[in-house]
């Protein structure tokens, strides 16, 4: 069994009380000292879905990840773009097992999206949705996933070289929606444009949207965090589902 050790050292009684506190209600962030108050250490997931790991999708993506690290927030990057990863086959093993009854990526993924604070699902646009591949992992690992994902705010950015941009947007964000997952929001559209990373850097308007959107991120994601701790998440409601027979 893999044991956690916490060490903290707090400069006065009120940062003592807060950092026992957080261990009491099993707070899955480390709880750092800091001058006047405690600052929490964030993770965020950061999902390619396209084939070219360094193409225009990765160059929005990247473009997110300075402003996390600007910011003290860890990131991970998992490009899943040319992978083989089939749909699922609603078999209903992951309802038995808590995973995927194919053991690849998904599965794989499974722990850092559980552990992470927000996800930011990237893909270019395939007429005008998202990339096969990308959309076949999102499938999986957000249905044979058990844990509960409310709260973690989620991300969507799409990459075109002209078109179909909405509609791809449109699909990634009801994978949140679906998961009490609040989304977070730029000033404008999380899309940029360009045919290949070189034309990417030059859509200086798509690049600001990124910026602009990982710290509307950031800021979201420390609030929800604050939030947890002062009054705990919202209380789950019983589903009643009916196959619409009735």
């Amino acid at each position: 069994m893999t044991e956690k050790v916490f060490i903290c050292f707090c400069i006065d009684i009120n940062e003592t009380f807060l950092f026992i506190l957080a261990l009491m209600v099993n707070h899955k962030n480390i709880l750092m000292p800091r001058s006047g108050g405690m600052e929490i250490v964030m993770k965020v997931l950061l999902v390619n879905g396209s084939p070219h790991p360094a193409g225009s999708t990765f160059t929005a993506l990247n473009e997110m990840e300075k402003i996390f690290a600007e910011n003290g927030i860890e990131t991970e990057f998992i490009h899943i773009g040319k992978m083989d990863i089939r749909g699922c086959i609603a078999c209903g093993s992951c309802r038995k097992n808590g995973k995927c009854i194919f053991d690849d990526a998904v599965n794989a993924t499974a722990d850092a999206f559980k552990e992470c604070d927000g996800i930011v699902v990237g893909s270019p646009v395939y007429y005008a949705s998202a990339n096969a591949t990308l959309s076949a992992f999102l499938d999986r690992l957000f249905y044979s996933t058990p844990f509960d994902k409310t709260m973690k705010v989620g991300a969507a950015v799409v990459s075109a070289r002209r078109g179909g941009l909405s509609a791809t947007f449109d699909q990634l964000n009801k994978y949140f929606a679906i998961s009490g997952m609040p989304i977070a929001t730029s000033y404008y559209w999380n899309s940029i444009h360009g045919n290949n990373a070189g034309e990417a850097v030059q859509d200086k308007e798509g690049l600001c949207v990124m910026r602009s959107l990982a710290a509307n991120m950031i800021f979201l994601m420390k609030s929800i965090a604050l939030g947890r701790e002062k009054y705990g998440l919202p209380e789950r409601i019983p589903a009643e589902k009916t196959n619409f027979i009735r």
